[in-house]
């Protein structure tokens, strides 16, 4: 280690930088990075510009890095740490930046359940930055709640991608999730889920358990597979959760097409995903005392987008509404790693504002 940062090719970049600067190099910068079981997303915004136009919808991008699964629960800490590390000197190399132009970092990231895992991906990062910036670390669904409300914390996030989870948060700080624990633990709205459900209703069709279902087909097809049993090998020899939440196109396909099991697993989810939305809101009386009040609902992840016919954000936003019809769904314009930006900005300004007073 070398003035506070870690050796290590990733960075070389930065030698480059120094001998040979960019014209436009930026002085001051934030990074915002969204870490989910899929991918993982960090951007690098320019902090002048956020302190000129606060409210700019969206803010200007100097770079943007994609990199694989940051999740540790996944993927194990060391592959989650390196992933982390390279996603970040990614995009300061694109920005023409380096880490002591960084200010701030805010990183979403899934499988962050509890301060401990908090405090593991700090003692990641203070090693790799300069002692001046501000490292703030939070799960993935904040990040997303950003990214609808531009920064401002308050009101639900609906998250449904290969996992899912809902989380909220009131305008004084008190704070709700529900979901969010992993395939094994019953995310049964996310894409997993719902993939899942679908490969084990071919198995039943196939053994006499269950009806016979037009998944069999669309999914063997998909996958070139000649049988049913050897979906059996397919599902184990990658356990990776996000290579089955890959099917749900089909599961969709098939609803659309009439088929009834695909279509009660879709409807299921969609009470899933409404479901955790309700304990959250409830727990945290968004909607206020007669259940009519008005707040935001942010809605994130390839489940929920509207691309079919049989719309599950559509529905789940329907079902929401018989409970909550003060609930205002958001799409959000800017990507949850935007959203983890503008809270590291949102974040640095008031420890700034907090120190002026102190």
């Amino acid at each position: 280690m070398k003035n506070g940062y870690t050796i290590g090719d990733v960075w070389s970049f930065e030698r480059h930088h120094q001998a040979l600067p960019p014209p436009d190099a930026p002085s001051h910068v934030v990074l915002g990075l969204d870490g989910g079981t899929t991918s993982t997303v960090c951007v690098c915004i320019p902090l002048q510009h956020l302190h000129l136009h606060p409210h700019s919808d969206p803010p200007p991008l100097l770079a943007r890095a994609v990199a694989g699964c940051s999740n540790h629960n996944s993927v194990g800490e060391a592959a989650a740490r390196e992933t982390l590390e390279q996603v970040m000197a990614e995009a300061l190399s694109k920005s023409g930046s380096n880490r002591s132009a960084v200010q701030a970092v805010c990183l979403g990231v899934s499988g962050v359940n509890h301060p401990t895992d908090q405090e593991m991906i700090l003692s990641w990062l203070r090693p790799i930055f300069p002692s001046h910036v501000k490292l703030y670390v939070q799960n993935d669904s904040v990040a997303a709640l950003a990214s609808g409300t531009m920064g401002k914390l308050h009101g639900c996030v609906l998250i449904a991608g290969t996992g899912c989870i809902s989380y909220g948060i009131t305008e004084d700080g008190r704070e709700a999730r529900a979901a969010g624990a992993g395939p094994v633990l019953g995310d049964w709205g996310s894409g997993y889920g719902i993939a899942a459900q679908a490969l084990t209703a071919i198995i039943r069709a196939q053994d006499g358990r269950g009806p016979q279902t037009m998944l069999t087909n669309s999914i063997l097809n998909t996958l070139g597979l000649s049988s049913s049993d050897e979906l059996i090998g397919w599902t184990y020899a990658d356990r990776s959760w996000a290579r089955i939440a890959a099917l749900v196109p089909e599961v969709v396909s098939c609803a659309e097409a009439g088929d009834q099991i695909a279509n009660k697993i879709l409807v299921d989810a969609v009470q899933e995903l409404a479901l955790s939305v309700k304990a959250v809101v409830q727990r945290l009386c968004l909607c206020g005392e007669d259940g009519n009040g008005s707040f935001p609902i942010v809605m994130v992840g390839g489940v929920l987008e509207a691309n079919k016919r049989w719309d599950i954000g559509k529905e789940v936003i329907s079902c929401i509404h018989k409970n909550f019809p003060g609930a205002r769904p958001i799409r959000p314009k800017v990507e949850p790693a935007v959203g983890a930006a503008l809270l590291a900005w949102n974040f640095l300004t008031k420890e700034s504002k907090g120190n002026c007073y102190s």
